[in-house]
């Protein structure tokens, strides 16, 4: 009978535990995992979510700015944009000083989605960060950007 390896009675994690890739990751499941739950009424992915974001908050910006801010692939950001227009969501418009380039802006359906689909990511934020404290959720989030940035 061959020798049987030795079974795991507690899981050792401390050195996954000890990498910041690691933890980044967990904590970006588990914030993902329940915003795509609760933007699946909004028809909206993460990416779409964000580039819609960004569009609200800066009507006009241009696609390579999107691309520029996202980190996101001209080609990747075309289908996308023209997904989100064929649902009437955004629209592009003349640049008033860049005759070469488009400015996109949210339709008035666009601008209705995007009032409830950022309340509805706020409560999700706030729920998610629960379990810290008003500082200690300014922090996380002032050291992620340190490692991103």
């Amino acid at each position: 009978m061959p020798k049987s390896a030795s079974s795991v009675e507690k899981v050792d994690t401390s050195y996954l535990e000890s990498l910041l890739g690691y933890n980044a990751r967990r904590a970006a499941l588990a914030v993902i995992e329940v915003f795509l739950q609760r933007m699946a009424q909004y028809d909206l992915r993460p990416v779409d979510f964000s580039v819609l974001s960004l569009v609200t908050h800066n009507p006009g910006i241009t696609s390579r700015q999107l691309c520029t801010t996202l980190g996101i692939l001209p080609p990747n950001l075309v289908g996308m944009i023209n997904a989100l227009e064929k649902r009437e969501l955004i629209e592009r418009r003349p640049h008033p000083r860049d005759g070469r380039a488009m400015g996109i802006h949210l339709t008035p359906s666009g601008e209705k989605l995007m009032r409830d689909a950022e309340r509805t990511a706020a409560e999700l934020e706030a729920e998610v960060a629960s379990r810290l404290t008003a500082a200690e959720g300014r922090i996380l989030i002032r050291l992620l950007k340190k490692v991103y940035l």
